[in-house]
């Protein structure tokens, strides 16, 4: 009896060594893989610092990886700014991943062979600027995937017909894309569809007809239900089903109609002649009430309106301002769709309408921390603002998921892309009255919102070139602006660029000087004609003009920091070194030395061509 005892303990204890050395040679190899992984992209010293050798993967310690029973099975590498080549042969030996997303990050090129990936759940590349066609059969292998997130990118080419193959497929999101083609007939019972701006066309299969219009809106060429377009074969079909109705059942009807205008006749007759004495109060009513409701239909308003009957109906886009005209989620389903670019908040894109007017839509998926209602809210408070120097919002759509804002298309740009994006042909336009005239609307602009969002620590909050829109003759216009109360703290620290300054990354806090500080690398930006390295997440690229700005003036070497493409006169001279020296005092490390917003921007306008 000792010796079975002695035997069953020796055996559990081979087992229990066995599984200990299998466990630890798995957690090693994992640990190999995800560095790989690391090796393979960019900026990562930063990010991913956490990722060590000698340290388990399941550790806790680890940025974005999910582990179940100390095995790996999420990445959730999100909002990190990360790029290169995604070593997708380095994923594939972590046998327990199911979940991988890289939401928010500055991918390029073809979609990377995650086919490989045989066993992922979730596949999540939203927000990045993937491009290309993916072949038709890509996604046959990857059976067990459920949700799979292509939005934000650039995908072009026609949807892949492997996708219906996908039994387990749940989720499916290929929306602000550039596919192309016919919708596939998926069979599969999907929870939740976007394919809204791309560029497909056709009938929209009937199984998907279940789906709001959300889901197929900016592809001109879709007809069927639910975007209210009849396609040319279901309207014909139509047609000639009406017509041998009609020659069948005509003679019968006919008879009908005859008997049923009598009768209505008659009564209309007993009931004029019993109200003969009250027929002008009654043609008064009738005529006002009839007036009323035409307005209801015909044109509709920000109040009481048929737009809020559809709002809450149907979920459609909410009108905060009607001066550029009134339009509906319809009339965006028809606008051709164009991809602007990805910033911190979300996805840009351009609609053109069909009454002329072009809209940017921005697609922002984090402003969740307050209800429906409180968002709706500050979205009119901004609806109803009006100056010269400030981008008003035409309208939002509310999703709990995300959120629409509409604001006008500005043809010229923004002041970045003036000032670097295409130097060959406007940036010879941006001579030096000009860049005053556009850092004084900055100048104005900001100090309006400091007056409108007072209570704000962040009146502006996300303040740089990209920002500022330029109108036809150079007048700036502040977007994004007071958008800090509408976002989660993590969200915030990601995408403003108040926290990217020296205020949040040594002091952790901003105040209403961080915007200060802002327009004072602005004014360095416009007067130097230098991309501020200030704009680069990872520190690297461009020009560090604060640093640049600071040290020439302490030695007397301004004059080095003035753009050479601006004039050399002694009168112009002058008043660039004036504007100079006050975008140094706006930039002073110490908040407490940094110049007021009302000092600022009186400072700004005694500048004088």
């Amino acid at each position: 009896m000792a010796a079975v005892r002695l035997h069953h303990n020796l055996l559990v204890l081979f087992f229990f060594s066995f599984f200990s050395f299998f466990f630890s040679l798995s957690s090693s190899t994992e640990t190999e893989s995800l560095l790989r992984l690391k090796q393979s992209l960019t900026n990562t010293d930063r990010t991913l610092a956490s990722w060590i050798p000698n340290v388990s993967p399941c550790s806790g310690t680890w940025l974005g990886v999910v582990c179940f029973n100390g095995i790996v099975t999420g990445l959730r590498l999100s909002d990190l700014g990360l790029s290169g080549r995604i070593d997708v042969d380095a994923l594939a030996e972590i046998r327990g991943l199911r979940t991988l997303s890289f939401i928010n990050n500055s991918f390029t090129g073809p979609i990377p062979e995650f086919n490989k990936l045989g066993s992922i759940k979730s596949l999540l590349l939203t927000e990045n600027s993937f491009s290309g066609p993916i072949p038709n059969d890509f996604f046959s292998p990857m059976n067990s995937l459920k949700k799979l997130w292509l939005s934000g990118n650039n995908f072009s080419g026609k949807i892949p017909q492997s996708l219906i193959q996908l039994d387990l497929l749940k989720e499916l999101h290929l929306e602000y894309n550039s596919f192309s083609g016919e919708i596939p007939s998926f069979t599969q019972d999907l929870t939740s569809l976007d394919l809204s701006f791309n560029k497909l066309e056709g009938p929209i299969p009937d199984n998907l007809a279940r789906f709001t219009v959300d889901s197929f809106v900016g592809n001109t060429g879709l007809c069927g239900k639910p975007v209210e377009k009849a396609c040319e074969g279901s309207a014909q079909s139509y047609s000639v089903a009406s017509k041998v109705g009609q020659e069948e059942y005509g003679s019968s009807w006919a008879r009908k109609v005859i008997v049923v205008m009598v009768v209505v006749l008659v009564a209309a007759l007993m009931f004029l002649f019993l109200t003969r004495r009250r027929r002008s109060d009654f043609t008064a009513v009738s005529r006002s009430n009839s007036a009323e409701e035409m307005l209801e239909v015909q044109v509709p308003s920000v109040r009481g309106s048929t737009v809020e009957k559809r709002e809450n109906k149907r979920g459609d886009i909410v009108m905060v301002n009607v001066e550029r005209g009134v339009f509906v989620l319809q009339d965006m389903m028809k606008a051709a769709a164009e991809v602007l670019g990805n910033g911190g908040l979300g996805s840009a894109y351009k609609a053109a309408m069909a009454n002329g007017l072009c809209v940017v839509v921005k697609r922002m998926r984090e402003m969740n921390k307050i209800g429906k209602d409180v968002f709706d809210a500050e979205m009119r408070q901004f609806g109803r603002i009006r100056h010269r120097n400030i981008m008003t919002p035409l309208a939002y759509h509310y999703r709990r998921e995300e959120k629409l804002f509409i604001t006008e298309y500005m043809p010229k740009g923004s002041l970045m892309y003036v000032l670097h994006g295409d130097r060959g042909l406007s940036h010879s336009e941006l001579t030096w009255p000009t860049r005053l005239k556009i850092v004084k609307g900055i100048a104005r602009g900001l100090n309006f919102l400091y007056n409108e969002f007072s209570t704000y620590d962040l009146p502006h909050g996300n303040l740089k070139s990209s920002n500022v829109l330029l109108t036809n003759d150079y007048e700036p216009l502040l977007s994004d602006y007071a958008f800090q109360p509408l976002l989660n703290h993590s969200v915030a620290v990601q995408a403003l660029f108040a926290f990217k300054t020296p205020d949040y990354v040594q002091n952790q806090k901003v105040t209403q000087k961080t915007d200060v500080y802002c327009l004072g690398i602005l004014i360095l930006e416009v007067i130097t004609g230098k991309f501020p390295a200030q704009y680069h997440s990872n520190g690297k690229g461009g020009t560090d003009v604060v640093q640049w700005a600071h040290t020439a003036l302490s030695e007397g070497r301004e004059a080095e920091l003035i753009d050479a493409e601006l004039p050399t006169d002694t009168n112009s001279r002058n008043q660039m070194l004036q504007l100079l020296r006050i975008g140094v005092a706006c930039t002073e490390i110490d908040s407490d030395q940094r110049l007021k917003m009302k000092e600022a921007t009186r400072r700004i306008d005694e500048v004088q061509v």
